[in-house]
């Protein structure tokens, strides 16, 4: 195809659709209305407007680093068991 041809198919096409879109997060409940490329099977009215319902694992409201509740990993043992093994040991 010639780029002449493509970029008139390109025109021709335009920008996509975007879709009043629900993202939950299924952690925690929280919604996100915004609008979205996206489309999904499941919709719902919401506030007298169609939106697609799109589900995400993680999300600003569940993620540690927005949410600043880092969890805490137990180093006592690991630590301990990684300087028996690779402590005493230098390069030369």
């Amino acid at each position: 195809m010639s780029k002449e041809k493509k970029n008139k198919l390109i025109q021709s096409e335009g920008h996509p659709e975007y879709n009043h879109v629900c993202f939950v997060d299924v952690g925690t409940g929280d919604q996100f209305l915004t609008k979205a490329a996206m489309r999904s099977k499941e919709k719902k009215m919401i506030d007298g407007v169609e939106y697609y319902i799109v589900s995400r694992d993680v999300t600003s409201a569940s993620h540690p680093a927005y949410t600043n509740k880092a969890k805490t990993v137990e180093t006592g043992k690991s630590m301990k068991a990684f300087m028996q093994k690779y402590g005493s040991r230098r390069k030369a």
